[in-house]
């Protein structure tokens, strides 16, 4: 018979020991764990807690976030140790972030960052600064995010150094111009996380390090750089890393010309992804098989690939705007809620005066008066800021932040309600998408000001021909959605066809720099598609997907016979009002 394993002689040290080597030698970590479970029935109830944690902790790092929620959260609610469950509740930040929960993110951090002074415990302290600076990073509130990434550098807890605080902050100021592959920040931080034994934040920075060598066009170095940590990422079996290293390697092969490798490698990227996830990972992914398959000459599957990015690229933003969006929420409702504690607590103020004054009645009458008045105003003048301050949230989730027209989500609930009125009264009406030509160039060559300053100027041109009743927002980047009520297929042509030639012939600029910038116009009409939002949306898309294709600056309606396409040449005169048809030409789908 095999002899039985000897028993853990100290539970509680083996415990925290296996805690310490979690990311500095995750393989042993893996061992030890699985030699714990083995004494588990004769743990006692503050070691089964720990063990919970580093289960939980383990479920997270295998990007299993939504497994490991409920089991951090069991901790902080009932394991009656106050360190352990700071601890868990830092880690289910990430996971809410991940799973993109991110009003419960904002909160459960609002809620940490109260708690932070009275922490005591320095590992705990450590943790829930790391995490509280990964959610404000998640909010793009990047100073605050920096204020708990160099906190963390005050009292770090014995045992602990500043590699995190040092990997976080590199992280944070990823975007600056001024951080290069040669920054010296970059190559200290790197440093102080290796002599720290920690591969795993090693392997994050040398990966944030392999993106700036692709976004300084330095693909070989880029290239160099992953054949050599490659190996331990696998080691370290940490999911992110592992996406991450096959995203950027087929990048980088793509970048040297070496189609065939690069594509290898997206498909590897992909493999590691969940298909239906939204992330920069894929959207770059994606990005680079329509590139390959673009080169290659693969048409259709150019085609298919572009689509998958183009849905990454509006996925991203959406997201972008929803973690925003959700900032935004916490803090209102936590504003409400300080304005409801203070209106209570002037409320018990008024009723302590009011008692005094009922003992003094008739010499303080003029005065009872006096502040009676007071607190009504007062009452009036906090309910009106309330109010305008609930109508400009309002208008805040319902209109674009740059432009000022309705965003992604009121327009298609606005559109669906409006066609729904418009099937009860047998009218037609027509749906634009408009997707400005080679945009990215403009953010590209000319800067983000230039345009933002491109995109306020189209949308100012658009509204000169539309009418009171039509619907107009902005899809996302630089598309753009309008919804023309009462239009027939002819009119809805001439009207985008206006648009096309205003925007073409218009110059755009932000005052001493000026450009041209043409359009793509897809147009599906409820004539030939019916009053079905969703449908309406599809055959607008593939008319706009069919412009481009054909060559960009034209308009192009779905004409719903045959997979035919009516098609607006950008070389030919407009239409007229009265639909004069002779630009027109039947183009077959391919």
């Amino acid at each position: 018979m095999p002899r039985a394993s000897a028993a853990i002689p100290d539970p509680a040290a083996f415990l925290a020991q296996a805690d310490r080597i979690r990311t500095s030698d995750h393989p042993r970590f893996m061992r030890m764990l699985a030699q714990i479970h083995r004494d588990a029935p004769r743990l006692g109830p503050a070691e089964q807690w720990h063990l919970r944690y580093l289960d939980a902790w383990q479920t997270g790092y295998q990007g299993d976030y939504t497994k490991a929620d409920p089991k951090l959260r069991a901790i902080a609610e009932h394991s009656g140790n106050p360190a352990l469950a700071a601890r868990a509740s830092a880690l289910r930040l990430i996971g809410l972030g991940f799973t993109r929960r991110y009003e419960e993110t904002f909160v459960l951090a609002d809620r940490l960052a109260a708690e932070l002074p009275h922490i005591k415990d320095p590992l705990a302290r450590f943790q829930v600064l790391i995490n509280l600076s990964q959610a404000m990073l998640l909010a793009d509130k990047r100073d605050l995010a920096l204020k708990y990434a160099r906190m963390i550098e005050d009292k770090p807890p014995p045992g602990e150094t500043l590699c995190p605080s040092r990997m976080l902050q590199i992280t944070i100021q990823y975007d600056s111009p001024r951080l290069s592959s040669s920054s010296p920040e970059f190559h200290r931080a790197i440093e102080t996380c290796r002599a720290a034994g920690q591969p795993v934040y090693v392997n994050a920075l040398r990966l944030v390090m392999v993106d700036t060598y692709l976004r300084e066009k330095q693909p070989t170095k880029a290239l160099a750089l992953l054949d050599r940590i490659e190996p331990e990422i696998r080691s370290s079996a940490y999911y992110e890393q592992m996406e991450s290293a096959a995203e950027l390697r087929a990048q980088a092969l793509l970048a040297l010309g070496r189609l065939a490798e690069a594509r290898t490698a997206a498909l590897a990227a992909l493999s590691l992804s969940d298909p239906n996830e939204i992330s920069e990972a894929l959207k770059a992914v994606y990005e680079v098989l329509y590139k390959i398959e673009k080169k290659l000459g693969n048409a259709t599957a150019a085609l298919s690939y572009f689509e998958r990015y183009a849905a990454q690229d509006k996925g991203y933003l959406d997201d972008v705007s929803a973690r925003a969006l959700a900032y935004q929420t916490v803090q209102q409702h936590l504003l409400t809620e300080k304005l409801e504690t203070e209106k209570l607590s002037r409320q018990n103020a008024m009723l302590r005066l009011q008692r005094a004054l009922d003992a003094k009645a008739v010499e303080t009458g003029r005065l009872y008066i006096l502040m009676l008045l007071l607190i009504v105003a007062f009452i009036a003048s906090w309910l009106y800021r309330l109010k305008r301050s609930q109508m400009r949230f309002k208008r805040l989730s319902q209109h674009d932040g740059l432009t000022g027209i309705f965003n992604h989500q009121h327009f298609i609930g606005e559109a669906a309600r409006v066609l729904q009125a418009l099937k009860k009264k047998k009218e037609q009406a027509c749906l634009i998408s408009i997707d400005l030509d080679y945009f990215k160039q403009v953010n590209d060559t000319h800067g983000h000001a230039m345009g933002d300053a491109v995109l306020k100027q189209t949308v100012a041109i658009c509204k000169q021909e539309l009418r009171p009743a039509d619907l107009f927002g902005r899809l996302g980047g630089e598309e753009f959605g309008i919804l023309l009520t009462g239009c027939s297929r002819h009119q809805g042509l001439d009207i985008a066809n206006r648009i096309r030639i205003a925007i073409d012939a218009t110059p755009m600029g932000d005052g001493d720099r000026v450009i041209t910038i043409s359009a793509s116009v897809g147009l599906a009409s409820t004539e030939v598609s019916g009053h079905d939002l969703q449908r309406l949306c599809m055959e607008a898309d593939a008319a706009l997907y069919r412009a481009k294709g054909a060559g960009r600056n034209r308009v192009v309606a779905h004409a719903g016979t045959g997979d035919l396409f009516v098609t607006e040449d950008a070389s030919r005169p407009a239409p007229t009002r009265q639909g004069d048809a002779t630009a027109l030409y039947v183009a077959e789908s391919e």
